[in-house]
């Protein structure tokens, strides 16, 4: 029998029973406070969840998945949709994150995917992220909460930008503070700040173009800078814009490389206004863009944090490929929203007081890349809501759960366990599914754990892979408008076919879930959410219209296709139950 069903109302006294408990024991340690209720309610007491009949009108988002683990363990809201019964006695909550399952799928395969029937009972749908949205904000929303601002933080934005603006009138205007010192104190880890995947597509990176380099691993014998600041300027040659001057800057401000370069193909326009070059510069320069890439790589590793205003056009420049990178251009946003983005002078006098781009013989370098440089650090110290007044700030879920005494663990891919741990949490990287199963079924039993974060991800890897393979995604598209054609008139009887490789998938999946509800102490609360279904193909097929290619697929078609994949993407789901 499920552990939890949906039935139309419930009191609330039990709830109320258990509030009234928790401030009777208000001084004690989390689990001081659950021995004594275990005494009010006796041995056998099980907590349990009991949903409320939706109403007709009403979805559930991801912030309300997320609000039932602070109500649970911190001092959120009381969720609307669901009861806690007897929650003082749930010891920990383990959330469980399934992206790529969204609920056609569920209706269509649940018979391999027991475990999910047997435990949870009905899952409650949740209205995903766009599915233009990237994937890691759909993770975002799930382990960043959104908090309300003191009185007296209304205008710490303001201060600190003044406070910020006060220490560049002294010195040379760079706080000389390492990068080991600014890590000490962060309400985010740095790596939050760098651009996803998604970002890079969205802005014009070009990741892997046939002509650029890559920056490589660091040697193991090298320290790299860590975090460098980048600014190109361009001249118009007949081939069109070409590279003229790289700067670099370390994170105390000071230049590490600066560099004029010959373009290969003759200049017709110096761009001198902008670029700041002159012909007379540039006589007796001999550096090519071969030898400057070659020094570039010799600074910058795959490991280093680059910075900037725009980087992707010094890139392109360059003819370099970096995946981390922080862009003040995407940081800060533009009031009007959109692609609208503010340009670096407009940030530096907001924020650093201070004009650039004045002196009337174009720009300069240096003076660019140590503003772009500012400009992140203002935000890598006091958060992503620098700069602007919401009435309410992120924080990081696990911030908020250590501030209520909880310990938490963290059991993800290496980039997320940096982006999302707090010093107070169990951080555990892993590289399969697996291994995070094994991890996780380690934490659980661990009794001073309150909090359990981890992902199955290989249904999610198995869509992207059928993604980028060509043969694939048009027998998908076909299979799909074969459907839409033939029963557009009775489609609630249609089954999209699931082939043997995507059935293995998730009985594998199934299984992992089984026993990771097995090892789970009684009274823990489970929660899976699975985020958002195949956003892949509809990247895919995205990218394919917006390309303007010619293919061997009818573009009315795929369209079609596209709205079809894209609503049922995004109709995620979540499961909620309490081992008993």
């Amino acid at each position: 029998m499920p552990s939890s069903k949906c039935i139309s109302e419930a009191s609330t006294s039990d709830d109320d029973t258990s509030n009234n408990a928790a401030t009777t024991t208000s001084a004690a340690s989390p689990d001081d406070k659950r021995s004594k209720f275990f005494d009010i309610y006796g041995p056998q007491a099980k907590a349990d969840i009991v949903f409320k009949i939706p109403e007709a009108t009403s979805t559930l988002n991801l912030q309300d998945v997320q609000g039932l683990v602070t109500w649970v363990l911190s001092e959120g809201f009381m969720p609307s949709w669901v009861f806690i019964k007897n929650k003082p006695l749930i010891p920990k909550v383990v959330m469980l994150y399934v992206p790529g399952l969204d609920a056609a799928l569920y209706l269509s395969q649940s018979k391999i995917l027991p475990s999910l029937k047997e435990f949870f009972g009905n899952p409650r749908a949740v209205l995903a992220l766009s599915c233009i949205s990237d994937g890691m904000q759909t993770i975002d929303s799930l382990l960043t909460c959104k908090v309300k601002r003191k009185r007296d933080q209304s205008n710490s934005g303001l201060r600190k930008s003044n406070q910020a603006t006060e220490q560049e009138k002294c010195g040379s205007g760079m706080n000389k503070q390492s990068l080991a010192d600014l890590k000490k104190s962060l309400p985010f880890p740095i790596t939050y700040y760098t651009l996803t995947e998604k970002e890079m597509e969205d802005n014009g990176y070009c990741i892997n173009q046939p002509g650029f380099v890559s920056t490589l691993p660091s040697p193991s014998e090298a320290s790299p800078a860590e975090m460098l600041a980048l600014d190109c300027e361009m001249c118009i040659t007949r081939e069109g814009f070409e590279l003229t001057r790289v700067t670099l800057v370390d994170i105390q401000g000071e230049v590490v490389l600066d560099k004029l370069v010959k373009p290969s193909n003759d200049i017709v326009d110096y761009n001198t206004r902008y670029s700041g070059i002159t012909s007379e510069m540039l006589d007796g320069v001999t550096t090519s863009l071969k030898d400057i890439q070659e020094e570039f790589q010799k600074l910058v590793y795959k490991e280093t944090i680059l910075v900037g205003h725009s980087v992707e056009n010094d890139l392109v420049a360059l003819k370099i490929s970096h995946k981390l990178v922080i862009d003040t251009a995407v940081l800060y946003k533009h009031p009007r929203g959109g692609s609208h983005k503010s340009a670096l002078r407009v940030l530096t006098m907001r924020f650093l007081s201070r004009e650039i781009q004045q002196s009337g013989n174009g720009h300069d370098s240096i003076e660019d890349a140590r503003a772009a440089l500012e400009l992140a650090l203002l935000k890598i110290r006091h958060g992503p809501d620098f700069g602007s007044q919401p009435s309410l700030i992120r924080k990081k879920l696990l911030t908020v759960l250590s501030e209520s005494g909880r310990i938490s663990s963290i059991i993800d891919d290496v980039s997320i366990v940096k982006r999302y741990g707090s010093e107070s949490s169990h951080a555990l990287p892993v590289f399969s599914d697996e291994e995070a199963l094994s991890k996780a079924k380690k934490e659980v039993k661990n009794v001073k754990v309150h909090f359990v974060w981890t992902q199955f991800s290989e249904l999610n890897s198995y869509f992207k892979k059928e993604a980028n393979n060509p043969d694939k995604l048009n027998q998908k598209v076909a299979e799909i408008t074969s459907l839409l054609t033939c029963k557009s008139g009775n489609r609630k009887s249609t089954k999209y076919a699931v082939s043997s490789d995507l059935k293995e998938v998730l009985i594998r999946m199934d299984a992992r879930i089984r026993s990771l509800q097995a090892a789970l102490p009684t009274n823990t609360m489970l929660v899976i959410c699975t985020g958002h279904g195949d956003t892949a193909t509809v990247y895919r097929l995205r990218k394919m219209l917006g390309e303007q290619r010619e293919t061997a697929m009818d573009r009315a078609n795929v369209v079609k296709v596209l709205e079809e994949l894209q609503a049922q993407a995004e109709v995620a789901l979540c499961f909620v139950g309490v081992k008993h």
